[in-house]
């Protein structure tokens, strides 16, 4: 009898470890008091990319698709924010990491050295609540495996298809929000009146007679994370404040495989990343979830940070 009982303690500790270990979609996950913390978000399947083809600097052609049904089989953790600079502090004064020492500022295609993520050209210094930008593709693998290797936990970049699953919400309108276009101004830091009124400012990717958010954010620049209301995942900035680094080597159409989630991958050297989300000075049209930016790993802008992932079984 007493081993029974044992048994049934002891199936119970189990079963215990095992919930602990699967947290529940909606929860909260910190897993250190200077780690980003994380909304577990729940599996599930939907349409990515769109019909739409997006005319790009050179007048390349940049398609959003073809739309394919992605089924994600499992729950994962998300960034609540994009990595802000006081995270991103904590790795750099943990390793003595060299972030770049140059950056794109301002639209430009150049980088500028002397521009980094201490100082990024906004004209003041970066707060410690802001996302932190001029970091590379490169620096944001650094930082994921200094966070997995430091707590044990296995952190990583999203791929291009969860971040797109992510930034939807389970929403199946156009934009996470629903079908206006300006209402952006509720939910993310984009190209806006106030934008558009600071002389510096420039659209990124401006075009003559484009749809402009003819709403008011509040922010001519960054804005520090969580501003904005959150998605239905409970995720914040999804949409705009700075692109996101992802883990994929982004081809110019989505290959037929993998629709599971997982990452695109090439055999060799990958010409570019995916980078997703748009930023405070992209215009309306590439702030929509469907919308892929595509840029070398080395490439620091400061329009370009990352968000953070994490398996959770």
């Amino acid at each position: 009898m007493r081993a029974v009982w044992l048994g049934l303690v002891m199936a119970a500790v189990v079963s215990m470890g095992a919930q602990a270990a699967s947290p529940r979609p909606g929860s909260l996950i910190q897993d250190c008091p200077t780690c980003p913390p994380l909304i577990v978000v729940p599996k599930g399947a939907f349409s990515m990319g769109s019909d739409l083809i997006e005319k790009m600097r050179g007048n390349e052609m940049r398609p959003q698709g073809p739309i394919r049904k992605v089924t994600i089989s499992k729950p994962f953790a998300v960034g609540k924010y994009e990595v802000t600079n006081k995270e991103f502090a904590a790795f750099v004064a943990a390793t003595g990491y060299k972030a770049p020492d140059a950056c794109q500022v301002w639209g430009g295609v150049d980088t500028v050295k002397g521009k980094t993520w201490q100082e990024p050209d906004y004209g003041r210094p970066p707060a410690d609540n802001e996302p932190v930008v001029c970091v590379s593709w490169l620096d944001a693998k650094a930082y994921v495996k200094w966070l997995s290797d430091s707590t044990g936990k296995p952190y990583r970049l999203l791929t291009e298809a969860e971040w797109e699953y992510a930034a939807k919400g389970g929403a199946k309108t156009k934009w996470p929000w629903g079908k206006d276009a300006q209402k952006a101004c509720d939910y993310a830091n984009v190209f806006d009146k106030t934008g558009r009124s600071d002389p510096r400012s420039t659209n990124d990717g401006g075009a003559a007679g484009a749809e402009q958010a003819e709403c008011d954010d509040g922010f001519a620049i960054v804005a520090p994370v969580g501003q904005f209301k959150p998605n239905r995942f409970g995720l914040y900035d999804m949409i705009g404040n700075v692109w996101e680094w992802t883990e994929d080597c982004s081809l110019n159409l989505y290959p037929a495989k993998p629709v599971d989630g997982s990452a695109v991958q090439v055999d060799g050297a990958c010409e570019k990343r995916a980078v997703r989300s748009a930023s405070w000075r992209t215009r309306l049209s590439r702030q929509l979830p469907t919308f892929r930016g595509r840029d070398p790993e080395p490439t620091a802008s400061n329009i370009f940070g990352f968000r953070i992932a994490r398996d959770v079984n």
